[in-house]
């Protein structure tokens, strides 16, 4: 029972002591191919693929016939009696012999070998349609399989775009931590020295200890976000070591592509549950027509009662072997045909029922059709927007880091007041800030086109 948690949790270790202790890099195409041979929904789906391509032989195979042998050996009597009945829910014997005019107990053993043959060999097309079924099935639950794998890049990426962005997020606050602390020193040292006010040193340290709550908000930030990545990937959460200058350029490949193909893996999955439906109503309409068989039997028996049994009733033997050795054989063959006429009334309702749900899978084919084409339009307006906001972010930040750098100089030089180099400190962090969100937006944006265009290889290929 301790095998697998205890492989799960000594692959976890090793992992963690290779991007922890060694500093590995975790790559964006290494976290997806992770997730896809961990993620429990993904086997899951596998699983139910392989079951339903299993299926398909069985279906198949339901065209052969029935060929079963049969042998039993008994002990009992054989009167007989002159009278109707009905063995009703299997209550009765076989036991066959003369009607006496009066009970006896004499017992024999007595035997029955049989070979029987049926084979349904023409039904309307029930058998093939269960083998479309089959085959429906089948690629509905690979394209679900598929669609899932689609979805998980695409929820791996994005959790490690935050995580990439959460941790220039931390390193921007440890800069903004740095400078609050070297402005701090200063205003310490010049209100030791008599030439600032003491408030000023106080007003620092509240300024650092700002910045160091700020510091604490980013590294939990990029904790969780590192957790939500190691959920995606199946693996314990630890901390990643990620690739953060990845994004700090334009994708080469924007996608001026703006259709919405029949081929994203979402729409495929979609299509395929209707094909199943409609493989199901074709199926439900052939159970109105007659079944046309072939069937076939051999029968041998043994008996130890003697054929002149009605006469002597001492004719008979309690010898085992005498018994159940075959004495009398048969055979038949035939050909013949059931038509079950009530299942034209009972199967219209089913008939009528599925092709209601047809027709419902058609409105979400529609609707995720609809989603889809929103969000494509969505994504070309995040990605018009976030190229503008690089281009305007290193503007801002070098405009704010000169107004800093001007304010500290001032500062140490008694020319300006605390409250103007906090206020561009704070914007010098906010700057930082922007850019950082403008780098990841541009990167999010592309993905999110790309998931919507069902095209994740141009997304992927950037990295």
């Amino acid at each position: 029972m301790f095998r697998t948690p205890l492989s799960y949790f000594a692959v976890s270790s090793l992992i963690f002591f290779s991007l922890s202790t060694k500093a590995q890099t975790l790559s964006l195409k290494e976290a997806v191919n992770t997730a896809l041979n961990n993620y429990g929904t993904i086997k899951a789906k596998d699983n139910y693929a392989s079951a339903s391509k299993s299926s398909i032989q069985q279906a198949k195979r339901e065209y052969l016939p029935n060929f079963s042998l049969s042998a039993q050996q008994d002990y009992g009597t054989i009167n007989g009696q002159n009278g109707p009945q009905y063995g009703f829910g299997g209550l009765g014997t076989a036991s066959s012999g003369p009607a006496l005019d009066q009970q006896n107990w004499n017992a024999a053993f007595g035997a029955l070998y049989l070979a029987n043959i049926n084979w349904d060999f023409f039904t309307f097309g029930r058998v093939s349609a269960r083998i479309k079924i089959a085959n429906a099935t089948y690629q509905r639950d690979k394209n679900d399989l598929e669609q899932e794998k689609f979805q998980q890049e695409i929820r791996v990426s994005a959790a490690y775009l935050n995580l990439l962005a959460a941790k220039r997020l931390t390193r921007s606050q440890q800069k903004n931590l740095d400078r609050a602390v070297i402005f701090k020193n200063t205003a310490v040292i010049r209100a030791k020295n008599g030439l600032i006010a003491g408030v000023d040193s106080s007003f620092a340290n509240a300024e650092v200890s700002s910045a160091r709550i700020a510091l604490i908000k980013a590294r939990d930030l990029e904790q969780e976000q590192a957790n939500k990545l190691g959920v995606l990937m199946g693996l314990n959460a630890i901390s990643y070591e990620v690739d953060t200058a990845s994004i700090t350029r334009i994708p080469t490949n924007l996608m001026s592509d703006t259709t919405i193909k029949s081929s994203h893996p979402v729409l495929r999955f979609y299509q395929n549950r209707i094909d199943v439906s409609n493989q199901q109503v074709n199926y439900y309409r052939r159970l109105y027509y007659p079944t046309f068989s072939l069937f076939g039997v051999t029968q041998t028996r043994g008996s130890g009662f003697s054929s002149g049994y009605l006469l002597n009733q001492s004719a008979y033997t309690t010898s085992y072997i005498d018994g159940v050795k075959p004495t009398r054989e048969n055979y038949l063959i035939g050909i013949g045909v059931t038509w079950n006429l009530s299942s034209l009334l009972k199967n219209q309702p089913q008939v009528r029922a599925q092709s209601f749900i047809s027709q419902g899978l058609k409105e979400e084919y529609q609707m995720a059709d609809q989603q889809l084409r929103a969000q494509l339009l969505l994504a070309e307006t995040k990605l018009k927007n976030a190229l503008e906001n690089y281009k305007e972010a290193p503007i801002q930040v070098k405009a704010a880091s000169d107004a800093y750098l001007q304010k500290s100089t001032l500062y140490k030089n008694g020319l300006t007041t605390l409250v103007d180099l906090t206020q561009s400190l704070f914007t010098l962090n906010r700057a930082e800030t922007d850019r950082d969100i403008a780098y990841t937006n541009v990167w999010q944006a592309l993905l999110l086109k790309s998931a919507a265009l069902g095209n994740y290889d141009i997304f992927i290929n950037e990295f």
